[in-house]
């Protein structure tokens, strides 16, 4: 079912230039929308092809040229289509019951409108808040407490006792409290340390495939509100993770780390155990963390350095054959001028 542009606009609180009765029945890229549907420019460097797309709308921040188009104007056009893409093809998740073939241990408590597919382990004393969906695979182990609008996609494990928020999304394979890495030398090898905490979910988190997240040796493994987590990332026991985090994939998180709130850690970085990262920092991608970070910096390199040294010192080394080189004539030269000098190998006067 097709929307008008006033419709939309009044929606993303933005203005309409043009056509207010257009109507919009999808979304699609720049390159390919056509009739029917919306598009965005969130990147300058793409205002060119406002003039020729063929959708029937473009979603623009104030000021940019629409080459005669139907626009809506907003302050952010990423977010905006973000949001029409949650409106035109985002819904809830229809309420099923529990299907046959799932596997329901004593004493669990369930909401309304709860969803468990067949497949789906809910062990002893587990607690499911409302419209919780369990896919096919979905293991929750005893005294584990999930809160309203929960969705585990396929093959999600969340081991004893762990606890998630509300609103939490959890995609396939990923692992909630896993044993921590623990183990004491005992002369010959290594004696196992009991990983008897747990990990908790704040609201409004989403955790991508195939992450792993492992439950605290004593107390709590926490991530907080509204973080997301990519596919392939591993957080270790005893970390904290701070509000509205961003961690990318395949990063690794060792122990007892804390991260502060609106942190950002770009793809493949490994951060050491023990160390703190402060509010608002930055580090770039394949980066190595050793140490702690103050608050509102952007970091980068192995060891992590303030991004601006990194790249003054990335720009060096495609030089370094060339600086060798030179350093090897100047030595050479030196060397001349010392013995026609007769001062090569003298001490100081």
């Amino acid at each position: 079912m097709g929307k008008h542009l006033k419709e939309l606009a009044v929606y993303l609180g933005g203005r309409v230039i043009g056509d207010e009765t257009a109507l919009v029945h999808g979304l699609a890229g720049l390159d390919d929308a056509g009739e029917g549907q919306i598009t965005f420019l969130a990147n300058p460097r793409y205002a060119s092809k406002v003039a020729t797309t063929r959708a029937t709308a473009v979603i623009l921040p104030p000021g940019a040229d629409g080459h005669g188009r139907n626009v809506i104007e907003v302050a952010n056009p990423y977010l905006a289509f973000a949001k029409l893409l949650t409106l035109f093809h985002v819904h809830p998740p229809q309420f099923q019951g529990v299907m046959e073939g799932a596997s329901l241990g004593r004493d669990v408590i369930m909401g309304s409108d709860v969803t468990i597919y067949p497949g789906v382990w809910v062990a002893d004393g587990v607690r499911l808040g409302n419209r919780v969906t369990l896919y096919p695979g979905v293991a929750l182990y005893p005294g584990v407490e999930l809160g309203d609008d929960v969705t585990l996609h396929a093959n999600v494990s969340i081991r004893e006792r762990c606890r998630i928020g509300n609103r939490v999304i959890i995609h396939d394979g990923t692992v909630i409290g896993s044993d921590g890495f623990g183990y004491a030398p005992d002369g010959a090898g290594y004696y196992k340390i009991p990983q008897i905490g747990i990990v908790v979910v704040e609201d409004d988190v989403e955790i991508g495939a195939n992450v792993v997240i492992d439950r605290a040796a004593l107390e709590v493994t926490r991530i907080g509100r509204g973080t997301k987590i990519d596919n392939l990332v591993q957080i270790a026991h005893n970390c904290v993770i701070g509000e509205n985090c961003m961690i990318v994939s395949q990063v690794g998180i060792s122990g007892s780390t804390k991260l502060g709130n609106h942190v950002t850690l770009a793809g493949q970085v490994g951060v050491a155990g023990h160390l703190e990262i402060g509010d608002n920092v930055m580090i770039g991608a394949k980066s190595g963390v050793p140490g702690n970070m103050p608050a509102n910096g952007i970091y980068s390199g192995i060891p992590a350095i303030p991004h601006k040294e990194w790249l003054r010192s990335m720009g060096v080394i495609p030089r370094l054959p060339e600086l060798r080189k030179t350093v090897s004539a100047l030595e050479k030269k030196v060397e001349e001028l010392e013995a026609k000098l007769g001062t090569r190998d003298q001490g100081p006067v």
